[in-house]
């Protein structure tokens, strides 16, 4: 190669040596001094103002330089104090922009938990700047925990249009439109956050409540049992789907998720009652009655007057040691048929007996149809089973009366776990009818005995 075409060469290699050194290294020493630029900045701000507040306490600008420096760096104590000077001097300095200080020390209280202090300012800061997104998010949120939930949509839809990408407004305006039953809206600005935020748990059981009072129960099931497990939301998600699954009448799948809301630790008392209650619930359904009492006497332990848990202990210990009186009330529908057949055989003494018709209507009371004949009269008899330990009333007595007469029954017979009302017994005074309350009922079972 040519002398001079070599030295052409080796200078270049040397020029493009230096431009990737000046490349990788003095680039770097551009941005390290921008970097450090905002910092010698905020120092030379900070000497700045307090040399003049040395000078002039009451200087405006220097106190909002502090205050806005107090502020972005989070020192929220600082910034809620400066502010508050600021807001003091608004009266006799009109270069002060009040809406924005005001605004600004509201912030700074919210931060360090001091809600009414923050409610207070951004109430005054509204009215000097209504279109300000930071105040009506804000606000909405304050009036959310107020349990003002108008007001909280209200504010939370204005600053929605101003910003309708900011999830922590769309998280509170959805809460408080599903406080007030607006439920597909709610569930749209809920179903957006969880979609930007999967780990916000607290807006997935909302939208959980959401799905279930729209009635789309499958998709509410998803959710709580999947925050079932979650310490503070696991013991109200399980109650929730143990209730759907009840509707769905899968009673071992809700025992069990009642069952699971319980082994959580810090449950609030309320959810704890009626987690007890249902799974007792359950558990008298499924005829386990020393399970279900267990439940009972938990709860009356903590609460004696909470719902109609004494009747229910009551009754609890009366099924649990009375067989007949279980399956009478609570035990399946071939069980409870099968008894009132064995009931029938009972009511006349040396008589012929032959049913001719069951029916049972729903779980309520079943009508058995039966032919009696006995060495000095025969005839049809009707008798009404009713399962149930309250009142029956007079128009169950009256409409007995008329299956009397579809039926061409010479007499008919009422039979209840329960009472009677007044209008019932005087229904029956001048007709073929027997009323047979509990204590008679207790007398058939020990005649079966």
């Amino acid at each position: 190669m040519p002398l001079p075409v070599l030295i052409v060469l080796m200078v270049l290699g040397v020029m493009g040596l230096a431009l990737l050194y000046w490349y990788a290294f003095g680039r770097s020493d551009v941005e390290e001094k921008q970097r450090n630029q905002p910092r010698k900045d905020r120092s030379t701000l900070l000497r700045q103002a307090n040399k003049q507040l040395a000078a002039n306490p009451r200087d405006h600008k220097a106190l909002l330089t502090l205050a806005d420096i107090y502020f972005a760096d989070q020192a929220w104590e600082k910034a809620m104090k400066t502010y508050g000077i600021l807001v003091g001097l608004c009266a006799t300095n009109q270069d002060i922009e009040e809406w924005f200080v005001t605004t600004r020390y509201a912030l700074a209280a919210l931060q360090l938990k001091r809600p009414e202090e923050a409610y207070k300012s951004l109430m005054v800061a509204r009215t000097l700047k209504a279109d300000s997104f930071d105040i009506n998010t804000n606000l909405g949120y304050l009036e959310h925990r107020r349990g003002n939930h108008e007001r909280a949509a209200q504010l939370l839809n204005q600053a929605h249009q101003d910003s309708p990408d900011h999830i922590p407004t769309r998280r509170y305006l959805g809460r408080a439109l599903f406080k007030l039953n607006r439920y597909q809206d709610a569930g749209r600005h809920l179903k957006a956050v969880i979609d930007q935020d999967p780990s916000d748990k607290e807006s997935l059981f909302y939208l959980g409540q959401i799905y279930s009072e729209l009635g789309r129960s499958d998709q509410a099931l998803i959710i709580f049992t999947h925050l079932r497990p979650d310490p503070a939301l696991g013991p109200n998600s399980a109650l929730y789907a143990g209730t759907i699954r009840l509707a769905k009448r899968e009673s071992d799948k809700a025992a069990l998720d009642f069952e699971l809301g319980l082994r959580h630790e810090n449950i609030p008392e309320q959810v704890e009652l009626e987690l007890r209650y249902r799974l007792a619930q359950v558990y008298t359904s499924q005829q386990e009655l020393g399970r279900a009492l267990t439940q009972l006497t938990e709860i009356n332990k903590k609460n004696p007057g909470y719902k109609d848990v004494a009747s229910q202990i009551a009754r609890s210990k009366e099924l649990h040691s009375n067989k007949n009186l279980q399956t009478y009330l609570i035990s399946s529908t071939s069980e409870f048929s099968a008894l009132c057949r064995r009931m029938v055989n009972t009511f006349f003494k040396n008589a012929t007996i032959k049913i001719t018709d069951i029916a049972m209507h729903k779980n309520d009371y079943a009508d058995i149809l039966a032919e009696v004949e006995t060495a000095r009269w025969e005839d049809i008899i009707l008798f009404r089973f009713i399962r149930g330990s309250g009142q029956v009333g007079e128009l169950v007595v009256r409409d007995l009366n008329a299956r009397l007469k579809e039926t061409h029954s010479g007499r008919g017979f009422c039979i209840t776990a329960g009472t009677y009302s007044e209008s019932a017994v005087h229904f029956v005074e001048a007709r073929l009818i027997d009323l047979l309350d509990k204590d008679q009922l207790l007398e058939i079972f020990n005649r079966l005995e």
